[in-house]
């Protein structure tokens, strides 16, 4: 089912963040209906560095990919602030369509730009990503594919200032409307006020960041469609690496941490190699001829 399909339905559509195609493999097989492509999460482990838009837009083209030839879950990208004016978001568009996103996320952030729950953001202006929104809309192929208006301007401009940007996104024709950090429950109830009777809601949970944390549950309820979990596995992922190499360090062994990590037969069979060795037993030579061989 596709993205656009799934959100017509009713339930909240939980997404977690993914950053490669283990994660996107492993989330999928937990259940999720659709998966969020973290550009802080690929910073975050491509690039070991922080999320202020150091991850390029072939970088992320290539991860869009690599993650799409392993699942075929629906997958929200993050495109950033577009990577440049309109013809860059078009040019965005065009190339993680063909890589395989089902929506775009778009922000209205100018360069150098940061992650929306860290200080010091700067806005392009509401006429700006008012064109960049319209050049995303017309470059897409596919009416499937969504794009998502993303405003930051809660933690530069304050909350009345968003919602005026938030109207004018859905007026320039976003699918999906994300107003970014709100910073308290009245702030996430009057965002859901106004605009999920008009066109799904997104809503972006991150441990210790500026919102506060909430279950998808109880966001549907409000009137959020989707709820992204954008880097948890890669804090999560962190921590236990952390909690590794100093066991490792320390007792030159494994046999202290065996009880918290797969085995090799464990990870094999998660990432499902004994299907995939005999996948290619189909295509062996049934004569078992070796290359050079008499014919």
């Amino acid at each position: 089912m596709s993205l656009k399909a799934r959100l017509s339905r009713d339930g909240v559509v939980v997404a977690p963040g993914v950053y490669d195609p283990l994660t996107a493999l492993i989330a999928t097989d937990a259940g999720f209906e659709a998966l969020y492509l973290s550009g802080a999460g690929v910073a975050y482990t491509r690039l070991g560095r922080s999320d202020i838009g150091l991850a390029t837009m072939s970088e992320m083209t290539e991860t869009i990919q690599l993650v799409r030839d392993r699942v075929e879950t629906p997958m929200i990208v993050d495109a950033d602030n577009g990577h440049g004016n309109a013809l860059n978001v078009q040019r965005t568009v065009r190339l993680y369509e063909r890589a395989g996103a089902s929506a775009l996320q778009l922000e209205d952030q100018s360069l150098p730009k940061r992650c929306g729950h860290l200080s010091g953001k700067k806005l392009v202006t509401c006429g700006e990503m008012v064109g960049k929104i319209k050049a995303a809309v017309d470059a897409r192929k596919s009416e499937e594919t969504l794009i998502v208006a993303r405003t930051d301007a809660i933690a530069v401009d304050g909350f009345d200032a968003a919602i005026e940007r938030a109207e004018r996104y859905v007026e320039a024709g976003a699918d999906i409307l994300f107003v970014e950090a709100p910073r308290d429950e009245a702030e996430v109830l009057g965002i859901a006020t106004r605009f999920s009777r008009r066109l799904p809601l997104l809503a972006n949970m991150v441990e210790g960041g500026s919102t506060p944390l909430k279950s998808a549950d109880d966001l549907g309820e409000i009137g959020f469609k989707v709820v992204i979990f954008p880097g948890g596995i890669v804090r999560a992922i962190a921590r236990t690496a952390q909690d590794y190499y100093r066991s490792l360090h320390q007792h030159r062994t494994n046999k202290p941490f065996k009880d918290r990590m797969f085995d090799f037969d464990g990870l094999n069979a998660v990432i499902g190699t004994p299907e995939l060795l005999a996948l290619g037993e189909r295509y062996e030579d049934p004569a078992g001829m070796k290359a050079g061989g008499e014919e």
